[in-house]
Order: structure tokens, then sequence, then C-alpha cells
């Protein structure tokens, strides 16, 4: 085996980017980075043990040469004996549209439709071909445009069902790996286009750097990517565990105590300038959780924002209020700052959808099957019935759970999730409500309101993607299982 296919194969395994018996969407523009990424792939299915599926997305941003990268990448394709899927979209008119750059309106369309491949379980990961080069390209543009520690994270291996195992892989590793097998790539002239700020930091920043200042600047940034990473997991853990227990309300409306929130760890600020600065740190970091939770984003939110909050709740009087981007509204009451949404100008609203509130009894066959269709979400949900005789680690595996069918009670509903829903995971000690179960696995704030919960005689036995339910999962010593699956209409 090429040493270069024993690396990724080891990233692959250790990381568990890919398990047997997934299906991988190989995301194949053309380029030598890509290319490499599937003939890797094609060599380690065998021991990877997954089916794999070319996707093309075309920006049709450069004529007759994005045309020419569709055929290439089809042929490619074929030549391996893949499936290959290639979608088309006017890259240009939706940036114009909706006032995005071209490089966002790319990116935005391009994920768009790895999304959809997985929605429609066409795959259930999709393999990306970042590598050691981009990722020290991105921690160098977030630096000279002004970042803190999550800029310094750059790009991460794993983000839902996207994997980026060459993330460790120098470009030009990569190519000699093709030269090697005599295998052609396209060459995309905009890579190169100048007036581009990363194609100067491409072309010109980073080879000065290395030739003039640190041979090694490429391994470095990429290790401070790393560490930037655990630095933002902790910060993250912390944070989302003091927003769930010191905020109150829904999406829309959300409290909490003035106090709380700069004390959020229960003690009073430190009196030296460090303990000062992190406690100060987590309140910035709640006010900036507490408002994607709203809006969805961190659009438009600055640090001057944050900080108006911040004396809103430490210094300013009841009844005075600080007005934040996306129509959003902090108040304080007496001790308590409340966020919320306001009518903007024009009679536009910033809030989150209505609740899509649903709610079918499931009557299961005497073989466990039963099909129900949900309107409200476009989608219909199938469960079967089957003999089960694999063991209990085996009870999940690419968003299809299965539950004993002899511990489900009626009734049995299928409904939309409900604030206060919670389960214990299997394996965990400790129930956890739903909300933060989304947040975990990052389910957007838009998306929750209609998720899909199985409830089992007033006990939730499954919600869609989230941890298999202890009480009801399917283990070693069950007999019939029911596994829900689902599909569009």
């Amino acid at each position: 085996m090429n040493p270069l296919e024993s690396r990724v194969l080891q990233i692959i395994r250790n990381a568990r980017m890919l398990a047997p018996g997934d299906r991988a969407g190989v995301a194949v523009s053309g380029g030598a980075d890509s290319v490499a990424l599937l003939r890797l792939l094609d060599a380690l299915r065998d021991q990877l043990g997954v089916t794999l599926l070319v996707a093309h997305f075309d920006h049709m941003l450069r004529g007759p040469d994005s045309e020419a990268d569709a055929r290439f990448v089809e042929g490619l394709a074929r030549e391996r004996g893949v499936e290959c899927v290639i979608e088309r979209a006017d890259v240009a008119a939706a940036a114009a549209a909706n006032k995005w750059n071209l490089e966002d309106a790319a990116r935005r369309l391009r994920y768009a439709f790895f999304e959809r491949l997985v929605s429609e379980g066409r795959a259930n990961r999709i393999v990306v071909a970042h590598t050691a080069d981009d990722q020290a390209e991105t921690v160098l543009a977030h630096i000279l445009r002004g970042t803190g520690i999550a800029g310094l994270a750059g790009i991460y291996p794993e983000v839902g069902p996207v994997m980026r195992p060459l993330l460790g892989e120098r470009r030009e590793d990569l190519r000699a790996y093709l030269r090697g097998l005599g295998q052609e790539w396209r060459e995309d002239a905009s890579n190169r286009d100048l007036s581009r700020q990363r194609a100067r930091i491409r072309e010109q920043l980073l080879p000065v750097i290395e030739r003039d200042f640190s041979p090694e600047i490429v391994k470095h940034l990429a290790g401070l990517a790393d560490l930037a990473r655990e630095e933002e997991s902790f910060w993250s853990a912390l944070v989302e565990d003091r927003v769930n227990v010191l905020v109150k309300g829904i999406s829309g409306r959300q409290s909490i105590q003035a106090q709380d929130l700069m004390a959020p760890l229960g003690i009073a600020r430190a009196t030296g300038r460090e303990g000062a600065s992190s406690l100060r740190s987590l309140s910035e970091r709640m006010v900036r959780r507490i408002y994607h939770e709203m809006r969805g984003s961190f659009s438009g939110l600055t640090s001057t924002h944050v900080r108006n909050v911040l004396r809103l709740a430490s210094e300013s009087s009841s009844g005075r209020r600080v007005e934040l981007p996306g129509g959003i509204v902090v108040e304080k009451s007496f001790e308590k700052l409340t966020f919320a949404t306001e009518k903007m100008p024009g009679g536009s609203h910033e809030t989150v959808a209505p609740p899509k509130a649903y709610q079918y009894v499931v009557r299961l066959s005497p073989e466990g099957a039963a099909t129900v269709s949900v309107p409200e979400l476009k989608r219909r949900f199938c469960l079967k019935g089957i003999d089960w005789s694999v063991l209990e680690r085996d009870t999940k595996r690419g968003g299809v759970a299965a539950l004993d069918a002899k511990l489900l009670r009626e009734p049995l509903i299928l409904r939309n999730w409900r604030p206060g829903d919670a389960y214990r995971p299997l394996g965990r000690k400790q129930s956890r409500k739903l909300k933060e179960l989304f947040l975990a696995g990052r389910v957007p704030s838009r998306d929750r309101a209609g998720w899909p919960v199985l409830e089992s005689d007033g006990r939730v036995a499954w919600a869609r993607g989230l941890p298999p339910v202890d009480e009801f999962c399917a283990r070693e010593g069950t007999q019939t299982a029911v596994v829900i699956e689902e599909e569009p209409f």
C-alpha cells in the first residue's frame, strides 16, 4: 500500500470518519486535490467497507471550462465504476440576488447540494478534499481579517456529515501521488486570480513566509488550528452548559438574570486581572450564543454590541435596552435581561418560523410495521419490524435507529418536538433534554420546532438523528426490532 494511502486509512479509522456500510459522497471538482481524494478512497474502499458516490457541483462561473470540468469528473467516475451525481446552479445570479460575495454564494450553494444528498439518503457522509495548505491559508486569512480563537481554529476535520481526511496532507504530495498513478486532473485558472485575497495568500504570501521566514509555516499554522479547536471545544461545552442552566424561554424570547450573565459560574468576579478577564470572556460568549439561538447565525453581531449588552447587565437601570442586529432587542427589567425579537422598519419581522405542530397515532401491525405520512414535513416515516441478531453497539447506523418491539407501548405517537422533551441516551447515566442534544448535534434552530419524535406511552422512544434512547433500544437478546426510516413524499 502506498504511504499516503496508509496515512489516510489510519486517519479515517482513528477519527472514525467512515465505517463499514457507509455511503460516502466524494466531492470532486476535477482539481488535483479532489481527484486525489477520489483515487485514495477508491483504493481504500475495500479496507473501509464503504460505497462511493461522486458528487460534482457546477458553479457555472467559467463557461465552457465549467462544462469541461463536469465532463471530466463524469468520465473519471465512470472509469472507477462509481456513481456520479452532477448538479448545476448559477452562482453569480444567486450572489447578486442575495447580495452575497461570489465565494460565499458558491460555498452556500455547494454545501446545500451536499446536504440534499444526505437528506435524500443518497449518501450518509460527504468527504471533501481540504488539505494542510487550505488550512494554513484559512488561518492566515482569518488573522488578516481580525479574529479570535474561533477563527484560529480554521477548518474543522468533521462537521456534521462532512469529513476532511486530507487536512494533514500537503497539496504537492497529492499531486505527486496522482503523477505516480498517471492520473490527470483539471486546473482552475480562477484559483490564481490575484484579485482574490485567497489567491494572493496562496501565490504570494505563503511562499514568501516559507522561503524567507519559516519553511514549516504550513505545519505550524495547522498545529495552531488544532490547538485553537481544542480551546474552542472547551469554551463551547462550558457555554452550552451555562446557557442550558441559566437561560429560560423559547427561541423567540429568552431571559437570564443579570447577575447570572455577569457571574455565570456562580462566583463573584475575581479581583485579579486574569480571573476577571476569563469570566468576562465567558459572559461575552454567552451573549453571542443567545443571539445565535434566536437568529440562527452571528450575522452583524460585533464586539461593541456584546459589550453594550454586558454594560446593560452590570451598570444600567431597569427599563433600559440595547438594540442588536436583526431586530433583536435586549431589555433590562429589574435584575433580568430579556432578549426578544421586535418588529423591524417596513413591517418585516425577524423571528423564528412558527412551530410545525403535528401529532399522528402509530398503529403497528403484528409484524411491527407502519407507515406515517407527515404533510407538515413533506416526509413519510416507515416503521419496519425485523429479526434482530446484532450486538448492542450496532443499534444505530447511518441515522436508522432500532427499537425493541416488546418495549413499545400504546399510545404510540409520532409528533413534533416539544420543549421539555428529554430521555437518557444509550450509554449515559443521566437524561438529557432534546434541546441539549440539538445543540450538540448542530441542529439549526429553524428546524427544531418540527423535529420528529416518537412517543411511547408518554415517553420519548426515538428522535430523528439523535442518540438512541437507552430505555427502548434494541440490543443483544432482542428478538424483534423496529427500525424507522424516512423518505420524501
